[in-house]
């Protein structure tokens, strides 16, 4: 797993499953530590799985408590099944991908 922290963005490489689950939360909430809002870059991600989504889901609802947010960018489309099938789609902010003029 590959995680590159750009200001209160962080980007994603490789694979996040579970044995790069602590890696990527302790980033993550390192960064909400200090930004408000934290972007997290998926588009770099080859494989995902249901715990590493959950990693995502819980610092989601720990940034809401403290009044801030986590958005998911870069989402493919497994990603997002995962996310819906797993119901955890109701706790993430995901970013709608542009759409072409």
């Amino acid at each position: 797993m590959d995680i590159v922290t750009d200001g209160p963005a962080l980007l994603l490489g490789g694979d996040f499953d579970v044995r790069s689950t602590w890696e990527v939360r302790t980033a993550l909430y390192d960064a909400l530590e200090v930004h408000e809002r934290v972007v997290v870059d998926l588009s770099g991600v080859e494989t995902v799985d249901v715990t590493a989504l959950r990693v995502l889901a819980a610092a989601s609802r720990f940034a809401s408590r403290r009044g801030g947010q986590v958005t998911l960018r870069g989402c493919n489309g497994a990603v997002r099944r995962l996310l819906h099938m797993t119901h955890l789609i109701r706790l993430v902010e995901v970013e709608r991908d542009a759409v072409p003029a």
